[in-house]
This record gives C-alpha cells, structure tokens and sequence, in this order.
C-alpha cells in the first residue's frame, strides 16, 4: 500500500507539473499570436483615440504612396518618462494611419543614435535634436511626410498640443499628396501678417518688426497667402478666397473692390469689431492730438445691401458666458463683456462649428437683419437668451458701466453668421468715379456687376480680438522650439473657417478633437445665476443712490446761502437711512456670494461622495446578491 501511494503521490504531482508547464506553454502562445493583433474598443465618449471622419476622408482620396518617418531617439536611457509615454502614443496613431491607409500610407521609425545614419537623415529633413541634460544624448521627437520629390516636415512633436496631433499628421499627408496651394487674398488693418523690418532707421531708433498672429502663420503652409492693402481698389482674379480683418474707414473704392469679388464668385471672410482691444495703436486722424483711439470696423454700405443690421457702437454683454478676470485689488471679476462660449453658443449642424467646443471672444458685436431678397442667412455664433447690447465708448471709459443700464434682451444675438445665395451690388451706379470732388459720379460700367454670377458665400464674424494671441494661444518653448498651444478653440474655428472659403473640407472635422478637460456647466450655471442676483442688486443700489442725490439736491435748493454748507435735518436722515439701506444691500450681496460657494461645495461633495463611496458600494452589492443566490443554490441542492 505505501508503494502505490508513493506512485499514486508522484503521478499526481507529476500531472500538476504537468498541467502547469502546459498552461505557461498556452500562455505564452497566446500573448505571442496576440501581440501582433491590433484590437481596440475606444469607449471615451469624443471618441478620443479613432481617426476621425475627415482623416478617413483624406487617407481615401490618396492616389500616390504617401511615406511618414517618424524619428524618435527611443534607445536613449534618459528619455524622461513622460515623453516615452507621449512617443508611443504617436506611434500607435501613426500605425492607425497604415492600418485606414489601405496600402497608400507606409511608416517608418527611425532611432537617430549620435552620429548614426538615422541621425544624418533626420537633420537633412530638418528634425533637429535637443540635449535632454547636459551631456546627455540628444532627443528627436518628429515627422518627416514624404510623396515622390515633396517633403514636409514637423520638426517636434510637442505632448503639450496632444488635441492637435491628429490634425497636424493629417495636414501633413494632405500638403504633400496635394501640393498645389489655393491663393488666399488677406486685408486687415493691423500687422496680422507681421510687419517687416524698417528699410531705413534713424540712430539709436529700435526696430518695430512684428511677427505674425500665430492664427496666421500656419495659413502659409495651407495656402498661397498674398497680403492685400486696405486701400486696394481691385481684387485680383486670381485670388481664390479673401480674408478681411478690422477693415477700419474703408474707401468707397476698396468696398466696390469688395463687392465685385463677391459678385464674381468670390468666397469671403470678413471679422469686424466695434471695439477691438487689439487695436490700441491706432488714434482717430479726426480725433486731433490726444484724440482717443478709434477701435471700431465694419463693410459699411456692403451690409446694408446685404440686408444685414451691425451696430458698430454697441457691444455685447452676455451674463451666461461671463469670463473670470483679475479685476481691481487682484480680485475675482466674472465679465460678461469676455464671452466664453461654448457649445450651446454653436450651430451643431454646420460643419464649422460642430467640432467646436469652447470659444472666447471679447466685447464683440452682434449682427441682425433677414438678410436681402435671395439670400439666407445661417446663425454660426449666438449668445444666450441672457444677453444685451451695451455703449462701446461707455465700456471704454468704464468696463463695469453696463452693469447700470443693463437689461436682457431674452433673445439670443449672432455674432457670426453665413450669408449665402445671389449678392446684389451695393454700387448699382457702377464704379466710383477717380474724381475725389464728385464722389457722386461714377463710372462707365464696363465690367460692372449688378448681381452674383453664382451663388456667393459670406462668413461675417463680429470680433476681431478672437485670432489675437492674447486670447486664443500661450507660447512655449519645449525642446528649443517656440510653439503656441491653444488655451480654447479660436484658431480651429478659424482655421474651419478658411477651409470652409478656399481649402479642404476634409481637413474640417480633424482640427477639435475631444478634450480630457471639460467645463463644470452645473458651477457655471450656479456662477451665472448668482451674476445675475449681483447685477440686480447692484442696480438697485445705484438706483437709490441717485434717488438720494437728487433728494438731497433738492433740500439744498430750500436752504439759503448761510445754510448752503450744513446740512439740514432731512438730508441727515436721508443719509442715515441710505447708509442703512447700503449696508442692507452689501449683507444680501454677502449672503449671495456665500450660498454660491456653499452650492459649489455642496456640489464637489456629491462627487466625491459619487466618484468614492458609489463604485466601492455597487461592488460590496453585487458581492452581497452574488453570495445570497448561491446560497440559495446550495439550500436547493
């Protein structure tokens, strides 16, 4: 017996090894055979990690191979954590693009060791490599996209601008399988382009070069960007598209020059302002020495035959899409003439705006009208229904003087919309004559327009401060590079924008990806209602504020000259009970405030409580049910 249940023992450990070694065999088959399958289930709700439709487009319409080299200094053991994380993910994405490709797309990864081939061939196509510590191996982090003898280059990929990776790949395949560049006319008033370098400077005169807009510099990778001077009085054939931006007291002449380019079939951008914040260089010619700036611009008579209403003295102040600013005594000020918009501001249903998600634009204006016989009219950009237009020269002296006259409208404004149909001439006399005495005269009418010769299209945007860097980038530097990361949407909007006039349609669904961040909409909500309260309150103290003046005013009018500097009983009582009504005032301003943050509070413990104790709790549950039915199972048996 002990002989058998020595063997019985050893064949029963033997058949357990046994079991174990197989098992470790399947194991290790399996993670071999699925380490080369590609299986992923995106389930973030912007679909985060998915080419977008736009990519898919583009990848589809390739009919030559397109080769993207990604160099990255992967052997380099003092790459920082972080980054290799970030390389990786590029890296996965680009193989998305091989695997949507359908055999038109190649990648190829190359390690640029110190003075290795990959090396050479990364600084000929322009990837520069940055020491990461000193006396460290250099780090390269870029994309060369290569079709036939056309190349393009990124020379660093920044992990900060990870919202716009998708894009800027899908850019770079569309630059060089599409070489030839649609000519885009720019006018503007302001150095969006970038002012040159003085030719002649006087001694000790310090040069007043500018660089361009960073919502400006990539349009020249897109497109043959040509600089148009405001004072044009013709638009070459030969721009495909024109954008205009702050056109400030334009001449009757540069308008018609305007007008015929729509007419002929010319896509138009415009972006007008009634009070551009950028603008802070320029002084109205009319105002004389220490005239205040004028800041406002608009298409003057090419509105009103467009059946378009622009008021270029009156802002808008939207207490729905208040924006936090550092206000006096470095204190919190949520302004409503800062708009922070977001999708709820944006037609879903145009191509331009859906991918959009949070704007800002600044003391912008509002457009109205239905819009002339033939043409439709299309909201891109409306405010809330908690929103009015205020006094520009008003908000220029004092930003918080709305806050005396303010009254929603409770209708929704447009600050952006796209006109589009048959564009009647807004100079049915014909041209302008040469003449600067007879501005009436005009003419021969030669090629003269009266009407579209197709169907035009017009995007007006009724801000200009929008594609300043002060409110739509923040510079950088990484890697020895100077890169601009967007702070919100504004240059995908305006890139969709020109897309939408001159480019690649394709191209419009990539630029606004989903982000990882997201707005608490309920703390706004709790934020703009109790705006609104302040607002009302403070109107009420204002109001009897001047009901107290004006009573005292008229007591003093009852006292004669002995009396003139002392004050009467009555207007010791009026100011005596003002001061109470004040402080009244002030305490309900307090107990506003406070319930705010006790809602806030109130709020970021529910999510807590949610985010902690829910998931634990769901668990321990399905634990609890789990064991009682099996239990019942067991009792059954």
């Amino acid at each position: 017996m002990d002989t058998k249940a020595k063997t019985y023992r050893f064949w029963k450990l033997s058949g357990s090894a046994a079991g174990l070694l197989v098992l470790l065999v399947i194991l290790v088959a399996v993670n071999v055979i699925v380490s080369g399958m590609r299986v992923r289930k995106d389930l973030t709700q912007e679909k985060l990690y998915t080419l977008t439709d736009g990519t898919r487009k583009v990848l589809g319409k390739l009919d030559r191979d397109v080769t993207l080299m990604f160099f990255y200094t992967s052997s380099a053991p003092d790459v920082p954590g972080p980054i290799k994380q970030f390389a990786q993910q590029v890296e996965d994405l680009l193989r998305e693009y091989e695997r949507v490709g359908g055999g038109r797309v190649m990648i190829e990864k190359y390690d640029p060791k110190p003075d290795s081939e990959e090396e050479d061939l990364a600084q000929r196509y322009g990837v520069e490599g940055q020491a990461i510590s000193q006396g460290g191996t250099a780090l390269y982090l870029g994309i060369v996209a290569s079709c036939g003898d056309v190349q393009a280059t990124l020379p660093v990929v920044d992990p900060r601008n990870e919202e716009l990776l998708e894009y800027t790949i899908t850019r770079l395949v569309h630059r060089v399988a599409m070489p030839k560049k649609p000519t885009l006319g720019v006018m503007s008033s302001l150095p969006v382009l970038g002012s040159p370098m003085p030719p002649m400077m006087m001694p000790g005169q310090r040069p007043q070069q500018q660089p361009a807009w960073a919502s400006f510099r990539d349009l020249q990778q897109d497109y043959d960007v040509r600089s148009i001077p405001p004072t044009a009085e013709s638009i070459d054939p030969g721009v495909d598209a024109l954008m205009v931006v702050h056109p400030k007291d334009l001449s009757d002449k540069t308008l018609y020059a305007i007008d015929q380019f729509v007419l002929r079939g010319g896509h138009l951008l415009a972006f007008v302002d009634p009070f551009c914040v950028s603008d802070s260089a320029s002084v109205d010619p009319m105002g004389g020495y220490g005239g205040m700036p004028k800041r406002s611009s608009d298409l003057g008579r090419l509105f009103g035959a467009w059946g378009i209403t622009y008021d270029a003295g009156k802002i808008v102040a939207d207490l729905k899409a208040t924006t936090p600013l550092r206000g006096r005594n470095n204190a919190v000020e949520y302004s409503p003439l800062y708009l922070s918009l977001r999708k709820e501001n944006l037609n879903p249903d145009d191509v331009m705006t859906s991918p959009v998600n949070t704007l800002m634009m600044v003391m912008a204006g509002a457009f109205g009208g239905d819009g002339a016989e033939g043409l439709k009219i299309t909201p891109l950009i409306t405010t809330s229904e908690q929103s009015a237009l205020t006094d520009a020269m008003m908000a220029q002296y004092d930003p918080n003087a709305f806050k005396r006259q303010f009254k929603s409208g409770q209708k929704k404004l447009n600050l952006a919309i796209r006109v589009q149909g048959k564009f009647k001439t807004a100079f049915p006399e014909g041209k302008p004559r040469e003449s600067a005495t007879d501005t009436n005269a005009v003419e021969s009418a030669g090629d003269h327009l009266a009407q579209s010769v197709i169907d035009g299209n017009v995007i007006l945007v009724a801000d200009v401060d929008m594609l300043a860097n002060d409110f739509c980038v923040q510079e950088m530097n990484f890697l020895g590079y100077s890169a601009f990361q967007p702070i919100n949407d504004n240059l995908s909007l305006m890139a969709n924008m020109v897309d939408q006039i001159a480019g690649s349609s394709d191209l419009m669904g990539i630029r606004c990806r989903g982000r990882t961040f997201r707005p608490f909409t309920r703390v706004l909500a709790l934020e703009a209602q109790a705006q609104e309260q302040w607002l009302e309150q403070e109107q009420s103290i204002e109001q009897r504020l001047q009901d107290t003046e004006r009573r005292m005013g008229e007591l003093q009018q009852k006292k004669d000259d002995k009396q003139r500097f002392v004050l009467s009983p009555e207007q010791a009582r009026e100011i005596e009970g003002f001061k109470a009504e004040v402080l009244k005032n002030k305490q309900e301003l307090k107990q506003v405030r406070r319930n705010l943050r006790e809602g806030i509070e109130s709020l970021g413990m529910t999510l807590k409580l949610i985010n902690i104790a829910l998931v634990p709790l769901c668990v321990g549950l399905a634990g609890i049910v789990f064991w009682l039915v099996r239990r019942r199972k067991t009792r059954t048996t």
